[in-house]
């Protein structure tokens, strides 16, 4: 065993001892789905903002990302942007009013949410249908993990890939939201360390007298490699070859701001004065976070194309620029980004079978006849059993890995703000509520556009696909909302609930 495995495996076994304690100490405090699903609404905004940071991030940030920064240069840095600008905005527009609605509706999750606000059943289900598109989401950590644990521990890609998948789908069974959160502050603040300090050590390494020198010479190393690599727009970058897409990358991130498994977040927290506080505390995270970007442009000005892959280009700049104590300790934040976000889209997918389908339609309309205690525990079970069932289905996507993790990410990401975007944002803003049929054609229509444009290879990049659709959802509700009239369906589904009220 070479010094820096064994390092990494040092590392790693002290975070997981850490993440592994919380975990015990969240499963003790998961008595319900609402613990499971969102610590029962019931969290403050330094931690929820670490946490929102965190899931938002992901590994992607630290192996994906850096990849496309070293494989096409500066026209990567409009993803910062995107990121920075696209994010916050899309959180500022939506978080405020959906967690001032959730005071009355007390809902668990998107679907959830969706569902009680448009009283729709066919909304519920079918956004709950949408989510399974996150297990892409979840199968590009897995491979982040497993990259990792092959480049640092000299293991096969596939016992990698078991490891990582056993590990997460262990922890999330256990604690739910609680170890969700949690744990997620704590990694958050490693993500934003980590990216400070790979921008401060690309500026002294390439050090040149200024700063301004400093990045100049760092242009010429990629000029004379690729004049492609230091232009705005890159011809040959699948997401930033264009302004066009530019656009469609802040769209699709402004989008991923109200994605199921952060969309929990704004749902747990416990006071609503103190959203500011919680935003403002994402984007310093993220941004610090971000920094990271210039690792992928250090690792191509300082090793040119001479990488293993793309996605290890960051890891390879570690390891050229650094001692493996180092290269371990940011072997095992990358693992932490992988699971910040992984165990959040588990306890997103896995409420959806439990509170949204289990509780909210089967209970509900009593097609399962059971008391109310006796379906909490119920729905309990079913939220830590669907765990295992999503960690095998997203282990099968990736058995061989793919070119881009960060490819395999956004198609989960642009599925379901395609789906979701209209009637979230109908929601909040329309003048009036849009009835139940315009969110739910808006829901399929969405969908169905972002299955054929990117699918279909009507548009390559993910993130612009995910944002033509995204925008085509937004569109086709509030024309609807504009033209029908409130179903008879829905109308039933009111006279049903006084009727059940008086009785």
């Amino acid at each position: 065993m070479d010094t820096l495995t064994l390092y990494t495996w040092v590392g790693f076994g002290f975070f997981l001892v850490i993440m592994f304690v919380l975990g015990i100490l969240s499963a003790r405090k998961t008595t319900s789905v609402g613990d499971f699903a969102i610590g029962s609404a019931n969290l403050g905004p330094y931690v929820l903002g670490f946490s929102f940071a965190a899931t938002y991030l992901s590994a992607a940030t630290f192996l994906g990302y850096p990849g496309w920064s070293h494989a096409w240069g500066y026209s990567n840095l409009w993803l910062f942007l995107a990121m920075i600008g696209g994010g916050p905005i899309g959180v500022l527009m939506v978080a405020k009013k959906v967690r001032k609605l959730n005071k009355g509706q007390k809902s668990l999750s998107l679907p959830d949410w969706l569902g009680d606000f448009y009283k729709s059943d066919i909304i519920r289900v079918g956004t709950g249908l949408i989510l399974l598109f996150n297990i892409f989401y979840i199968a590009a950590q897995f491979v982040a993990g497993a990259i990792i644990f092959q480049y640092l521990l000299n293991m096969s890609y596939m016992g990698s890939l078991v490891l990582i998948a056993a590990i997460v789908v262990i922890y999330v069974f256990a604690g739910g939201a609680f170890a969700d959160i949690y744990t997620d502050a704590v990694q958050a603040v490693m993500m934003a360390i980590a990216g400070l300090f790979v921008f401060v050590s690309g500026i002294v390494i390439f050090w040149e007298g200024s700063i301004s020198a400093t990045f100049t010479g760092i242009t010429n190393d990629l000029t004379n490699q690729s004049v492609h690599l230091v232009e705005v727009f890159n011809p040959e970058s699948t997401h930033f070859h264009s302004m066009a897409l530019v656009i469609g990358a802040i769209v699709i991130q402004w989008a991923f701001a109200s994605a199921p498994h952060l969309f929990n977040k704004v749902l747990g927290l416990k006071n609503e004065k103190d959203l500011g506080k919680m935003i403002l505390t994402y984007v310093i995270t993220a941004a610090l976070s971000l920094l990271v970007l210039f690792g992928g442009l250090f690792s191509r000005a300082a090793l040119g194309e001479n990488v293993t892959t793309s996605d290890l280009a960051l890891m390879e700049y570690m390891v050229w620029a650094f001692p493996v104590v180092i290269v371990a300790i940011f072997g095992v934040v990358i693992l932490a980004a992988a699971m910040s976000t992984t165990d959040g889209l588990f306890v997103s997918i896995s409420t959806v079978f439990a509170n949204d389908i289990f509780l909210k339609v089967l209970v509900k309309r009593k097609i399962v006849n059971v008391s109310e205690q006796k379906a909490q525990k119920m729905a309990l079970q079913i939220s830590r059993l669907s765990v295992p069932l999503i960690g095998l289905i997203a282990f099968l996507i990736v058995l061989q890995p793919p070119a881009f993790m960060g490819d395999v990410l956004w198609i989960g990401v642009s599925g379901v703000a395609a789906g979701t975007m209209g009637p979230i944002l109908y929601a909040v803003y329309g003048k009036k509520k849009a009835p139940a049929r315009a969110a739910e054609v808006s829901m399929i229509v969405g969908l169905i556009s972002y299955l054929v444009i990117y699918f279909g290879g009507i548009i390559e990049s993910t993130m612009s696909a995910g944002a033509v659709s995204t925008i085509i959802g937004i569109v086709t509700i509030v024309i609807l909302a504009h033209v029908l009239k409130e179903p008879q369906p829905r109308i039933i589904y009111k006279a049903e609930e006084e009727n059940s009220k008086a009785n």
